[in-house]
């Protein structure tokens, strides 16, 4: 990684971690009422449990986990947190990760939210207690609970997949910018036309910030920036369903920019089998450069963003954090790369 990545600052100072003792005073009981509270809620009323409980989240409490003489120094665990496991998107990233931390003796512990912010701050409390090292979240929005415990960690905390005002380390991209890009290749092309599909954008909102960078690029030239959402997350067959919405609501479209690759190569596989010819019917785009995309006839038009370098990045800031030297820092952006095919 080169000197220029990361803007070179000290390590940052983190407040001291909240103690038990601290949570007794805000709850209004003693240390033994909060250990009773956390490890045998049982045996407190409920009202005092759920006084405890209400602390311990305002104050960012985090129970340590691990026992006796480790339990204050640091393990070779590195959690990392993303939202899907089975989306191979995060897949790359976590083997950037994997490969670069465990050459220089770090495991990683993984944990999936199901893109569920409560399921993040329950995770992001488990892993805090035993230790890590470190950890790596994926994006930048969080609850205000788990915000709260991170602000308050004393360890490096790197958040991937977009750039913006981070906690403390950031390795992304700007996906507005991507939804720009591939937006302005479409004009470019020729088609005025143009819908955009999502899915579960609430859930999902990087590729809901690319679709603000499509509609400004449509908007400024003038023309409509229609946007069809899908209930399912991205597979092939919300694609098909996304093509099918499109040829309903929007039967004059010239082009569907998807948010991702499988959704656009569902619709090109489902478009194959209607007979529909793409481009010169529908044109499809898609993002993330996933290889199957290019194994596909027509091939298809996307936006590649570079996930393994991504993972490596992270995991070498860290390390160097982890190491105690200076990281190059506040943020760095991995780019993306336009790749046309003949879908469009």
């Amino acid at each position: 990684m080169s000197k220029a990545a990361f803007d070179t600052i000290k390590p940052r100072r983190r407040s001291d971690q909240v103690t038990l003792g601290q949570v007794a005073k805000a709850a209004g009981v003693s240390p033994m009422t909060v250990s009773r509270a956390l490890n045998h809620p049982d045996k407190v009323s409920d009202r005092t449990r759920q006084s405890v409980l209400d602390s311990v989240e305002r104050l960012g409490y985090v129970p340590n986990r691990v026992a006796g003489s480790l339990a204050s120094s640091r393990s070779s665990l590195v959690a990392v947190i993303v939202p899907s496991l089975s989306n191979s998107v995060f897949v790359e990233v976590i083997k950037g990760l994997q490969e670069t931390l465990e050459g220089e003796g770090y495991q990683l512990l993984l944990g999936n939210t199901d893109y569920d912010l409560d399921r993040e701050y329950q995770l992001v409390r488990t892993f805090m207690g035993w230790s890590c090292s470190a950890l790596v979240m994926a994006g930048l929005r969080h609850s205000e609970a788990s915000h709260t415990l991170l602000t308050n960690a004393s360890h490096p905390i790197m958040e991937i997949m977009e750039l913006g005002p981070s906690l403390d380390l950031n390795v992304g991209l700007d996906h507005v910018a991507a939804g720009r890009c591939m937006a302005r290749h479409l004009l470019e092309r020729g088609y005025r036309r143009i819908v955009y599909v999502g899915a579960r954008l609430g859930d999902d909102y990087r590729a809901f910030m690319r679709y603000q960078g499509h509609r400004e690029v449509l908007e400024c030239a003038g023309l409509e920036a229609p946007l069809v959402e899908l209930e399912t997350l991205g597979s092939l067959e919300a694609g098909a369903l996304g093509l099918a919405r499109v040829s309903r609501e929007y039967p004059a479209a010239q082009a569907i920019h998807f948010a991702n690759d499988d959704l656009g190569a569902g619709a090109l596989l489902a478009a194959n089998r209607q007979g529909l010819r793409v481009p010169e019917d529908i044109a499809i785009a898609g993002f993330n450069g996933l290889a199957f995309g290019q194994h596909i006839t027509p091939r298809l038009t996307t936006i590649v963003s570079p996930r393994e370098t991504m993972g490596r990045l992270a995991g070498q800031a860290l390390i160097r954090r982890l190491a105690g030297q200076h990281v190059h820092r506040k943020r760095h952006d991995v780019g993306f790369t336009l790749q046309p095919g003949e879908s469009t």
